[in-house]
């Protein structure tokens, strides 16, 4: 299921639904939020929700899915930086209006979110990705993250800017759970022979 405020995504599977949100009439009645899409299309049981951008309490809803069998699920959001967007994360989580430990909030986010995939505005004007990081789960009350791939500026051509991603090295935990399926990612995409 698809939940996005103008419907952008064109997926070509088959069983794909796409959920609107609509602005409130000239009255101001009628609207249709992110964050009530997001709880109704849980009663459709979905095997995965793809929420075009959390911007405010929707975003609880959406770890609360991504924490009851709705692997796969993703969002997109705005940060400067992947642990800046768990901050977001949780402010947003805050804005749902419920009153919940920050610990609770990190600890959902934890088990809720495994990559954080982050693209940057270049100085040349182009989007690249710069970081895909993952979330390894809680030490104390701090999230734990890892950077898997970074981007690594090679040069610039015409005023454009060159690189690519970059292996940190770190073999990330989901690579278990590929092999598991039968999916054998090669050991030589981690930055390791």
């Amino acid at each position: 299921m698809t939940v996005e405020d103008a419907a952008e995504l064109q997926l070509r599977q088959e069983h794909v639904v796409t959920l609107e949100s609509r602005p409130p009439n000239i009255e101001g009645r009628g609207a249709i939020t992110i964050r009530e899409l997001v709880r109704n299309c849980l009663r459709m049981r979905p095997d995965r929700i793809i929420v075009g951008e959390c911007r405010g309490g929707e975003a609880l809803d959406m770890l609360q899915a991504m924490n009851t069998g709705h692997d796969g699920s993703m969002s997109t959001g705005h940060a400067n930086t992947p642990r800046d967007m768990l901050s977001r994360l949780e402010t947003m989580v805050l804005m749902a209006g419920v009153d919940l430990p920050l610990r609770a909030i990190r600890e959902q986010v934890s088990s809720a979110v495994d990559l954080i995939v982050h693209q940057t505005r270049m100085k040349d004007g182009t989007r690249r990705i710069e970081y895909i990081t993952e979330v390894q789960g809680m030490e104390g009350d701090v999230v734990v993250m890892q950077d898997v791939f970074l981007f690594e500026q090679t040069g610039v051509v015409d005023g454009k800017i060159q690189g690519r991603l970059k292996a940190t090295g770190i073999r990330p935990k989901f690579v278990e759970k590929f092999e598991i399926m039968g999916i054998h990612l090669p050991r030589g995409l981690f930055g390791f022979a």
